[in-house]
Order: structure tokens, then sequence, then C-alpha cells
């Protein structure tokens, strides 16, 4: 089974149409034998014109994920659909023709751009899929698109090497809407920034999401940005979704023990904060070749007991969503409702 989540509708805007379904989802890399499971099983739903962000830690599967949904990768099973102009759900196109319905945003700047086209050619790329050569045409709109991002036409005929990380990272974002393609998966988009241009390419990203009526797929190991674009969040650990639903009710009443122990493993900033508070993760990610039997998490799980070895926890509602057009915030642990009412046993060191 897999986790599914719809997420929540504007005040005043009625039930929000769905623009992404992911179905089961399964993709492997390597052989027949011990094949790495990156992504098993996995499931969502995204309301157009919102935000899902995805979180975990390296090795959780969350970039594979993206470029499955892009197309970048083979999937092995299950589905990825989009909405169609009649706003009807239809099976993603090939890879070939998944740029009309899809663009992503990378986390390098650097490696998604040619080091020897001006920029205004990468930005209207999406524009001609199929040719050599960009039409010196598209100039002008890509000078547009540029301006739609904050930068200045004098970027336009810039290679990318004489180009600021964070000029580069908004070339990628002009790009990325330069076809209009209503899905866009932003993956560790500000993660190779700094600190102080991070915030400025978020604000941007949420303004052009607004702007054109986008649906984002927001991977990032970072809890601050999740918490500040997304409407939903979905954990996900050793290739599948362990929890998922509202933002804000995950972040501050998370159920799952994974989900817990990211949160308490992210420092704080302020006078009143203790280097003692931080309480990393113990262990690492399984090898992802030989899972855990049941729940994948147990080998790390400070609660797990004997049935969490036998079987793979069902994922289920834990609340009720805040009104009839909200998400629903689900999780999939046995023992989710003891360990919130502090009576879950502990496992022995």
């Amino acid at each position: 089974m897999t986790l599914g989540s719809r997420p929540p509708a504007r005040e005043g805007s009625g039930r929000r149409a769905t623009a992404l379904q992911v179905s089961d989802l399964v993709v492997r890399y390597g052989g027949r034998r011990d094949p790495v499971r990156a992504v098993d099983g996995v499931g969502f739903e995204v309301a157009r014109g919102t935000t899902l962000g995805i979180i975990g830690e390296s090795g959780s599967g969350k970039s594979t994920l993206a470029k499955a949904i892009a197309g970048l990768v083979r999937i092995d099973s299950g589905a990825v659909s989009i909405a169609g102009p009649d706003g009807g759900l239809a099976p993603a196109a090939p890879s070939a023709g998944r740029d009309g319905q899809v663009q992503m945003i990378f986390q390098d700047p650097v490696l998604a751009l040619n080091p020897l086209r001006p920029v205004w050619k990468s930005v209207v790329e999406p524009l001609t899929p199929r040719r050599a050569t960009v039409p010196r045409e598209l100039r002008d709109r890509a000078v547009e698109l540029l301006g739609q991002v904050g930068l200045g036409p004098d970027i336009a005929d810039r290679r990318p090497g004489r180009m600021s990380g964070g000029q580069r990272q908004r070339v990628t974002i002009a790009r990325a809407v330069a076809a209009r393609a209503p899905i866009v998966l932003c993956d560790e988009p500000v993660a190779a920034l700094d600190i102080s241009v991070q915030s400025g390419v978020l604000r941007l990203l949420d303004e052009l999401r607004g702007a054109f009526d986008l649906t984002y797929v927001f991977i990032s190991h970072d809890m601050s940005s999740i918490a500040r674009i997304a409407h939903d969040v979905g954990v996900m650990y050793l290739g599948r979704l362990v929890e998922i639903g509202p933002v804000r009710e995950v972040l501050r009443s998370p159920r799952h023990p994974y989900t817990q122990g990211l949160i308490r493993a992210v420092p704080r900033i302020g006078l009143g904060a203790r280097a003692d508070e931080v309480q990393p993760l113990e262990g690492e990610i399984p090898d992802p070749r030989r899972p855990p039997s049941g729940c994948r998490f147990r080998t790390r799980c400070p609660f797990a007991q004997e049935l969490c070895a036998r079987e793979e926890p069902a994922p289920e509602k834990v609340a009720e969503p805040v009104s009839d057009e909200g998400s629903v915030h689900r999780t999939a642990c046995h023992f989710w409702r003891e360990i919130r009412a502090g009576t879950a046993a502990r496992r022995p060191h």
C-alpha cells in the first residue's frame, strides 16, 4: 500500500482538481539480482497550483522520484498521470514528449547550463525541443522570461561562467517556465546557493507558482525550505513514503518516528538554543538492495517491536482534515498512537 494525499484548497476556491497523480511507482536500478529499489510503491496526488514537498535523508529516493516523474529514468511499474487541458488525468507522455507537461529545476545550475552558450539560448530551449539550433528571433522572448525571474536584459548574452550562483539558478527557473509546462519538479533547487540567496529564490518560485498556476513537487532535505514553500509534505525513507499530509501538521505534530527524528536533528538558531537539543538519528540507511523486512525504519527506530519485523505497517489516517477541502494526514507506523501518547515501549539498547 502507498500513502496518498490531496493538498489543501485555498479559501473560497472550492476543491482543486488534481494536477499530478503518482500511483504505486517502482523504479529499480541494477540487474535482476539484488536490484536497488530506489522508489518502491510510492503514490500521491498533488492539486493544481499547489506544492508538495518531499523530504528525507540522502539515499531515500527523493531525486529518483523526481526523475521518474520527469521521464528521465525508466519506471518499472506503476504510473504517472498528468491533468490535460480539460482537467482529466491521463498517463504522462513518453519521456521524449514530456517537456510540454513537466519541467525540472536541478540542484546545480552549473551542470544544468551549457557553458558555451549565451544564457538566452538555454532559456528558450523548451520552445525548440527537437532543434539543434535556437532561432535568433526567440531572443526577445528569452529576455522577457529573464525579466520575469528578476534578471535584466544585459544577462541574456552572458555565458554561465560570468554569472553568480543565484543568477544561474534564476536562468534555470526561467527555462523551466518558458513552455508553461503545468508541472515543475524542483530537485534541491536552493541547496547549492548561499544562504543569503536562498530566500530570494524561494520567494521567486512561490510568486511564479501563483502567477502561472504552476504545480510543484519540491525535493529537499532542508526543513525550513519545505516549511516555507510547501502546502503538503511527504517523508521518504528507503524508497517509500512513511508520512504525508499538510506541511504545518506534519512538521509541528509528526506521527512517524522517522519524521520525528528528522525534526529533532535540525539545529536551532537563537540565543536560547543549546547544542544538546540536537539529536541526530542513530545509524544509517540500510542497503537498499536488501531492505529490512516489515517496517524499513525498524533497524533505527527506538520503538521497534517484533511486529515491526514481521509486518509492513499499512498507512493510516492519523488526523481529520481541518476542512472538507484539506489534505489527509497519514502515516505508516504500527505504534504511532502509543508513541503519541507516550506509552510506547522503547527498544533496549
